[in-house]
C-alpha cells in the first residue's frame, strides 16, 4: 500500500477531529470515538476493510493482555481504600505531621499518596468533606484548600500506573511498569509542589463564595489504624519498586530472591493491596465484599474498553506506515521529547481527558520513535513521562474532573480558570521540564 504522506495527515487529523468532536461536544463514550477513528483512518488511507478489522482486533486484544488485570486490581484497590476509610485516615495522619497552620501543604501531600491508587475524581470526592472542614478551622481560602488537594490528586493521575492513562502508553510503547513508578513519581513530587505554591498564591484573591455543592460521601464507623491505611498503598509500591531495582541494575536473582521478586509483579502486588485493604476494614459480610468487588470490575470495565480502543487506534496507524513517511519529512530527531508533549497537550486541551489524550497520542508517538531518539528503554520511559506531562495541560471546562472539584468545593468558573487551570498548565510545564532533565541523567 503506497500512500503519500499528505493523505495520512488528512486522515489522522480527521480521525483526532473526530474523537475531540464526539467525546467533547456529543459526549459520546471514548471507546466508539476511537473505534470510529480507526474506521476513519484506516479506511481513507486505502486499507481494505478486513485488514483494518484484523489491527483493530489486534491492536485492541494485544493491550488488554498486558494490562487489563492491572486496571481491574488497581480499580478494586481504590473501591476497598474508599470503603474502609483509609483515605481519611491517611489524610488525617499527614495532618497532624504537618500542623492545622499549613493544611493547604497537608492536603497537597494527601492528593499526593492517596492518589497513587485512587483515580483523581474519585479521590477528591472522598476527601471533599475534610477538605471543607480544614477550610473552615484553618481559616485558608477554599480556592487554596481545593486546589491544593486536586493537584496532589492531579499530580500522580497523569504519570503513575495504575492509572489508566499512564498504564495504557506504558503497554502501547514497552516500558516497565517499576520504572515508571519510581522516575514518575520524582516527576509528580514537584508538579505537586508547583501547584501547592501556585495555590498559596493565587487562591488567597479568591473570597470564598457560598454555592450549592453535592454532599461528600460518609465516612464508615469503624475507621482502621493509620499502619493499616497506609500499607495497602506503601507495600504493593515497595514490592514493584523493589522488582524494578534489581531488573535495573541487572543483578542475577537466585531462586529465593526470584520468588521475592515476582511479588513485584504489578498485578501481583496490587493484589495484595487489596487484601490489606480489606484487612483494614472490620466486621466484614459476604454481601459487602461481593459488592465491591462487583464495583471494582464495572468501573474497570469502562476504562479497559477506552484503552482497548486507544491500542487498536494504535495499531491501525502502524499499519498507515505514518513512521517511515514522517521521519523521512520531518526533522523528528531535533524534537526528540517534545513532539509526544505537544502531541498530548493539544489533544487534552481539546477534549478533556487526561486518558483518552495520553492513549491517543501514544498510539501516534509509537511508530515514531526510532525518527524521534526515543528508540531506546530510557527513551520510552522518558516519553511516557512526556506524554504524561502534556495529558496535564490545560485542564478547563471541558474536563470532567474540574467540574468534580467545582461542585464539591463551591468554586466559581471564574475562581477555578484562574486559579486550578492555570496551575494545571503550570504542572504540566514543570513536569516537562523534570523529564527533559532526566534525559541527561538517565
Amino acid at each position: 500500500m503506497d500512500v503519500s504522506l499528505a493523505r495520512i495527515l488528512v486522515c489522522l487529523f480527521a480521525g483526532i477531529g473526530l474523537i475531540v468532536l464526539l467525546t467533547a461536544k456529543y459526549r459520546v463514550h471514548a471507546f466508539f470515538a476511537l473505534i470510529l477513528a480507526c474506521l476513519i483512518v484506516g479506511l481513507g488511507v486505502g486499507m481494505p476493510v478486513d485488514a483494518v478489522l484484523t489491527s483493530v482486533k489486534d491492536g485492541f486484544g494485544n493491550i488488554l493482555k498486558s494490562l487489563g488485570l492491572i486496571i481491574v486490581l488497581g480499580t478494586t484497590l481504590g473501591a476497598v481504600l474508599e470503603h474502609t476509610g483509609c483515605t481519611s485516615v491517611m489524610a488525617n495522619s499527614i495532618l497532624k505531621q504537618i500542623g492545622s497552620k499549613r493544611a493547604n501543604l497537608a492536603m497537597s501531600l494527601t492528593g499526593l499518596i492517596v492518589g497513587l491508587p485512587i483515580f483523581c475524581d474519585s479521590g477528591y470526592i472522598v476527601l471533599s468533606g475534610l477538605n471543607k472542614s480544614l477550610a473552615r478551622s484553618s481559616g485558608i481560602a477554599m480556592a487554596v484548600m481545593a486546589t491544593s488537594l486536586a493537584t496532589g490528586l492531579y499530580s500522580v493521575h497523569c504519570l503513575i500506573p495504575p492509572h489508566p492513562g499512564a498504564s495504557a502508553a506504558a503497554a502501547l510503547i514497552g516500558v516497565d511498569y517499576g520504572r515508571l513508578i519510581i522516575t514518575g513519581t520524582l516527576v509528580a513530587i514537584p508538579a505537586m509542589l508547583v501547584g501547592y505554591f501556585w495555590a498559596g498564591y493565587s487562591g488567597k484573591k479568591y473570597p470564598d463564595v457560598v454555592t450549592e455543592t453535592e454532599e461528600a460521601p460518609t465516612e464508615p464507623a469503624y475507621l482502621p489504624s493509620a499502619l493499616k491505611a497506609f500499607l495497602p498503598v506503601a507495600i504493593p509500591i515497595l514490592l514493584i519498586a523493589v522488582k524494578a531495582f534489581f531488573v535495573i541494575d541487572t543483578v542475577a536473582p537466585n531462586k529465593w530472591l526470584t520468588m521475592f521478586l515476582s511479588l513485584g509483579d504489578p498485578a501481583i502486588a496490587l493484589a495484595i493491596g487489596i487484601l490489606l485493604a480489606f484487612n483494614a476494614g472490620s466486621n466484614w459480610r459476604k454481601d459487602a465484599v461481593a459488592k465491591l468487588l462487583q464495583d471494582g470490575a464495572e468501573k474497570a470495565g469502562g476504562i479497559l474498553v477506552i484503552i482497548g480502543a486507544g491500542g487498536a487506534f494504535g495499531a491501525v496507524l502502524a499499519a498507515t506506515k505514518i513512521g517511515g513517511h514522517l521521519s523521512a519529512a520531518l526533522p523528528l530527531a531535533s524534537m526528540g521529547l517534545f513532539f509526544p508533549f505537544l502531541i498530548t497537550f493539544i489533544i487534552k486541551t481539546a477534549q478533556g481527558s487526561s486518558t483518552v489524550a495520553i492513549i491517543t497520542a501514544a498510539s501516534i508517538v509509537l511508530p515514531l520513535l526510532k525518527p524521534l531518539g526515543l528508540d531506546t528503554a530510557t527513551g520510552h520511559l522518558l516519553g511516557v513521562l512526556a506524554m504524561g506531562a502534556g495529558s496535564m495541560m490545560i485542564s478547563h471546562a471541558n474536563d470532567a474532573y474540574f467540574w468534580v472539584i467545582a461542585k464539591f468545593s463551591g468554586l466559581e468558573m471564574k475562581t477555578m480558570l484562574g486559579v486550578y487551570s492555570v496551575s494545571t498548565v503550570l504542572m504540566g510545564l514543570t513536569s516537562f521540564a523534570m523529564v527533559y532533565l532526566l534525559s541527561f541523567i538517565l
